[in-house]
């Protein structure tokens, strides 16, 4: 895992419709412990390298079912299985500056 404490991340697509969009950049807390429905930034060990923002819903073991908000154009826990949870999004950097939830 990345040592830094704060990651910046970019959306990408349409899943976390209407919470992020396309584009927005965001700010997620390493090695935070999340909590049901905060936004996290995930990795996926059947995609070695992807990292995806999704919403946590329950702890799995050591990973969490995470869901996509836009479940019509989201690849999540439903198609993956349990994801590994690196960090978690507090912060929407651009283009509207805000705290998320």
């Amino acid at each position: 895992m990345d040592d830094r404490r704060y990651r910046q991340v970019q959306v990408t697509g349409s899943s976390m419709l209407p919470a992020l969009a396309d584009g927005d950049l965001v700010i997620a807390r390493m090695g935070v412990r999340p909590r049901p429905d905060d936004l996290v930034l995930v990795s996926w060990p059947q995609r070695p390298g992807q990292l995806s923002v999704k919403r946590a819903v329950w702890p799995e073991g050591d990973r969490w079912f995470v869901v996509g908000d836009n479940a019509a154009a989201s690849t999540d826990s439903h198609h993956l299985g349990p994801a590994e949870v690196l960090g978690v999004i507090r912060w929407r950097l651009w283009p509207r500056p805000r705290r998320v939830r």
